[in-house]
Formats: C-alpha cells, structure tokens, sequence
C-alpha cells in the first residue's frame, strides 16, 4: 500500500481536521521558513502560508523535531520533507555553495535521528513552480492555474540572456550529489529530485534541467545510490513524454521513485492547465495500478488542485476543497490496484 499523505506547513490550521477524517495519517512537511515554504506561493504572485517561526534555522533537528510535534498533536507522523535550507548558491555553483550545502547536511543527519526517511529538492534556481495564470475558469466554474509560453514575453526576466547555462546547474548539481549522497546513505534519506515545473529548457532566461527523462537517467548515474531518487510529480513527467505508466514503470522497476506527486494536467508544455484529478489527459488509474507492479509504497500525495466554490484563491492550486476531493481519488485507485486492508481508525 502507499502512504497517503498531504503537504502541509507545521503552522496548524483548521482544515488539518478534514484532512485526518480524510484518513490521512501521514504527512509532508515544510520546513517553517526555510526555502520552498517561503518561495513557492510568492513565484505565482500569492500571498502563502506567513511569517516564519523565530528561533533555532528551519532545517535544525531542534525546529525539525519542534515540527514533528506540531504534527503529532492532530495525529499525524512527519514521514518526508519537501523542503530545504537555500541552495541557489549551489545550484548556480557560486561562492557560498559550502556553507549551504553544510546546511542541508545538517537538515539529512537531523532527519536521519529523526527517522524522517524522505527529502524532496528540486534544482529550479532563483524561482519556483512557473504559471501565467492563477484563476482560469476550470469545470463548474473552479479555479485552475495555467501556463503558456507565449505570454512569458510580458513577464519580467529573472536573468540577462546567457548569464547562466544550463551545463552550470548541472555543475552544481555534481557537486551537490557528491557531497550530500554519502551522507544521506549514512543517514538513511533518500533525497527525491522534483522535476522542473513546467518542464521547459529555460524560463525567464533561467535555465531548467530537469526537464525530460533523459535529464533524469543523467541524473541518476551521477551518483548511482538508493539515497539518489526521484520525485515522481505526474503533472511533469505527463508534459515530457505520452506514456505516463511507462515512464512510472522505467524508474520504479529500479526503485528510483522515493515519493509521488499524483496529479493530472491538459495541455502541452508550452500550453497547459490544472484539471481535476479524474478529468486529465493521462490514464489514472493505469498510473495506480504501475506504482502497484512495482511494489511502490512510499509517500503519495495529491498536488495542484482546482479552487472550489466557497474558497477563497489565496493559495493557488492548493485550496481545500480540492485536495478533499483527491484524496478521496487516490484512495480509491488505490484500494483497486492494491486490494484493500484494514486500517487503524483514530
């Protein structure tokens, strides 16, 4: 079976309760105030989830273990991080890059004697997930974000042309696995690479390289490791290539999926947009019933939802009706392609 869980950011709010009742016991967390909780909604132009926690660094086995609590008290276990300290300086290979890298070493070691067995990353320098559009018109009247190619031209550059290339992030990218796979291993994390979102060659004049399966088989032999793995999120990888449960198969027969973002799109990469989970282009529950075959059974959550009547449009693709609505989804692929079990009520 997997782990079904939900992204959530350890500052408590009162949807954690629907999401229990979902049957969600699991969960992803942020780290509170570190790179992604505090980049991912301003790179779409949304407000996010607030001010930081003061105290000890966000990837500190203090603040970490502090989260876990947060957690804890609404029944739910910390089993993934889909955070980090900030890495740009590394990414982009510039001085500096030693002292970030020490602190993701401290946030893997800190996760390790914690026995948090999952870190999501991604290699998206100076930004985060890209949209040019936060509130199009989706099914029954909700709010889908959205991309095109062509309206970039009217969004300022993040960098002058050439000013950084793509074989300078795949540079920092050696360079990072060297140092942090040792001592993942040592650890016991496995850290996932996210893909690039959209999974475009170059966005605002920032180039992105993990962008296609062959930039993840590259990947991978740069380090070859268990600690050295994927995140499968379904809505990029179904922009790179037609056949979604194929590509599922190709890494998970190799145990390179650490942990899945399940969702679903329409469109192409240079035109697309957020859809349900059960109105998308690619083949759901074939996708449920690969991660089966392999014997998949880590983290899974949903990802990128539609803004439902009610709701306010604050937090563009994860609004809470939505995600109510995946989870619901996904448990039912789930029990079909895994068999059903009995689980712990609480």
């Amino acid at each position: 079976m997997i782990q079904l869980t939900e992204l959530l950011s350890p500052r408590p709010e009162p949807e954690w309760r629907l999401i229990k009742q979902c049957g969600v016991n699991e969960v992803v967390g942020l780290l509170n105030g570190a790179e992604q909780d505090q980049r991912m909604f301003a790179s779409v132009g949304a407000a996010g989830f607030g001010a930081s926690r003061g105290g000890d660094s966000p990837w500190s086995e203090a603040a970490i273990r502090h989260d876990m609590g947060v957690f804890e008290d609404y029944g739910f276990t910390l089993v993934a991080l889909e955070d980090t300290a900030p890495i740009d300086k590394v990414r982009l290979g510039l001085p500096g890059r030693d002292e970030q890298i020490d602190n993701v070493l401290t946030q893997v070691r800190a996760m390790g004697r914690l026995g948090i067995p999952t870190l999501c990353y991604n290699w998206m320098a100076i930004s985060s997930w890209a949209r040019t559009a936060i509130d199009l018109p989706g099914r029954g009247g909700a709010l889908v974000t959205g991309f095109r190619a062509a309206d970039l031209d009217g969004l300022e550059p993040l960098a002058q042309p050439g000013e950084i290339t793509a074989e300078q992030l795949w540079g920092g990218l050696q360079y990072f696995l060297d140092a942090v796979v040792p001592v993942a291993e040592e650890a016991g994390v496995r850290l996932g690479m996210h893909p690039d979102d959209p999974p475009r060659p170059e966005v605002r004049n920032v180039p992105r390289i993990m962008s296609s399966p062959e930039a993840y088989r590259r990947m991978l032999s740069l380090r070859p490791s268990a600690s050295n793995a994927i995140t499968f999120c379904q809505g990029n990888f179904a922009l790179m290539a037609d056949d979604l449960p194929a590509l599922i198969r190709e890494f998970g027969r190799g145990d390179h999926i650490a942990f899945v973002h399940f969702r679903d799109v329409q469109g192409t990469v240079e035109d697309f947009r957020e859809c349900f989970h059960d109105e998308g282009q690619n083949d759901m529950p074939e996708c449920m019933r690969a991660y089966a075959e392999i014997g998949f059974s880590g983290p899974m959550r949903p990802d990128h939802v539609p803004t439902m009547f009610g709701e306010t449009n604050d937090r563009p693709a994860y609004g809470t009706l939505g995600r109510i609505f995946a989870l619901g989804y996904i448990r039912g692929l789930e029990q079909s392609a895994y068999g059903t079990r009995t689980r712990e009520l609480g």
